[in-house]
C-alpha cells in the first residue's frame, strides 16, 4: 500500500515534519477525471518520507465528494459548501498540509509513475528554485504551452496577440510571450508555469502568504510565480517527465477538454468574465506603476475587448 497518512476527522491534526509531500488537489465537477487522477497518484512512486493526498472541493454537485470518500478513504477531503475559487481553495489544502514539499495539481491531469519522486528529487537538490513544474501534455501528445510562459508584459501581450510571435518564434525579443525559442527537452529557468502542476516548498509557500484570494479563476498562477520571482528564486521548467493535462475540464473554456467536459452556459460564462477580470488585476498590481499612464490605458482597453469578445462567444453557444 502507498506510505499515505490517513485522515480522521475526530482528532486533532498536528504536524509531521518527517512527510516529503503534500499534494492539493482542487476539484469542481469533475468526478471522473478526479477518480482517474487520484488513481494515478496513488499508483505512483512514492517519496519515501511519505505523502499525503488532499482534495478541496468547491461544492461540486455531481457527487464528487461521496466518491473521493468511498472509494479513496486515505485521501483527506475538504469539502466547501461554496465555490471559493481556485485560489482560496488551494490555500485551504495549504492550511492543513503537513509535508516539507506541496504541489498544486489539476484534478484533471493523470500522472506518470515517475512524475512524483523525480521532481521531488531535483528541488529538495536546488535551494535556489522556488518552484518547479513538469511537461504537460494534451491527450493528442501535444506540450501545453501555457505551463511554460514569460510574463504578460505589454511588449509581450502585444508581440503575442498581434502575431509576431508567430512569425519570429526564435526570436527572444518577439517571442517572450510563450518563449518556445528555449530547449524543451533541457531543465531550465522560466518566469511561468501553470498551477496545474506547480511543486514548491512549503516553507516558502506560507512565506509569500500562499495564493492571491484576490482571483477567484485565472491569473493566479502568475501572481504566484511573479511574487516567487520577486523573493529571488528560479522557476524550473523541468520536462524529464510528463503528466496527461486534459485541460479546462472545470470551466469548459477550452477545446482540449470540450468531448469529456462541458459545464453549463451560466458557468462558462462566469469563468470568461473571471479570466477578463483576472487580467485587470494582474496588470493594475505590477505593472501599473512601471509604465506610463497611455501604456496603461491601451492595455486595459485591450484587456476589456478581448473579453468581450470572449464573454459573447460563451454567451452564444
Amino acid at each position: 500500500m502507498p506510505n499515505l497518512q490517513s485522515f480522521d476527522s475526530t482528532q486533532d491534526k498536528s504536524p509531521i515534519p518527517s512527510l516529503d509531500l503534500s499534494i492539493v488537489i482542487v476539484n469542481y465537477n469533475t468526478r471522473q477525471l478526479l477518480d482517474d487522477c487520484l488513481a494515478s497518484l496513488l499508483a505512483a512512486d512514492q517519496p519515501a518520507g511519505g505523502m499525503e493526498i488532499i482534495v478541496v472541493d468547491n461544492a461540486s454537485r455531481d457527487g464528487s465528494q461521496a466518491m473521493v470518500r468511498e472509494k479513496y478513504p486515505p485521501v483527506q477531503l475538504v469539502a466547501s459548501e461554496v465555490n471559493r475559487g481556485f485560489s482560496a481553495a488551494n490555500n485551504l489544502g495549504v492550511e492543513v498540509a503537513n509535508g516539507r514539499f506541496i504541489l498544486f495539481l489539476n484534478s484533471d491531469t493523470r500522472v506518470e509513475p515517475d512524475a512524483l519522486v523525480k521532481p521531488l528529487a531535483y528541488l529538495a537538490q536546488h535551494p535556489e528554485a522556488g518552484a518547479l513544474t513538469v511537461r504537460l501534455i494534451y491527450p493528442n501528445g501535444e506540450r501545453d504551452p501555457d505551463n511554460h510562459r514569460g510574463f504578460p508584459t505589454p511588449w509581450n501581450a502585444i508581440c503575442h496577440f498581434s502575431g509576431l510571435s508567430r512569425l519570429l518564434p526564435e526570436n527572444p525579443r518577439f517571442n517572450g510571450y510563450f518563449a518556445s525559442y528555449q530547449n524543451m527537452a533541457e531543465t531550465h529557468p522560466v518566469d511561468v508555469i501553470a498551477g496545474s502542476y506547480m511543486l514548491m516548498p512549503m516553507a516558502l509557500c506560507r512565506e509569500l502568504g500562499g495564493w492571491d484570494e484576490t482571483y477567484f479563476f485565472y491569473g493566479e498562477d502568475i501572481d504566484f510565480c511573479y511574487r516567487i520571482r520577486q523573493a529571488g528564486y528560479q522557476i524550473i521548467y523541468y520536462p524529464h517527465v510528463e503528466v496527461l493535462h486534459y485541460k479546462g475540464a472545470s470551466s469548459g473554456l477550452r477545446k482540449e477538454s470540450a468531448e469529456i467536459a462541458r459545464p453549463p452556459k451560466e458557468t462558462r460564462v462566469k469563468v470568461a468574465k473571471e479570466s477578463v477580470r483576472a487580467m485587470k488585476i494582474f496588470y493594475r498590481k505590477f505593472y501599473r506603476q512601471q509604465y506610463p499612464w497611455i501604456v496603461t490605458a491601451v492595455v486595459l482597453a485591450g484587456i476589456q475587448i478581448r473579453g468581450w469578445f470572449r464573454i459573447l462567444k460563451h454567451q452564444l453557444t
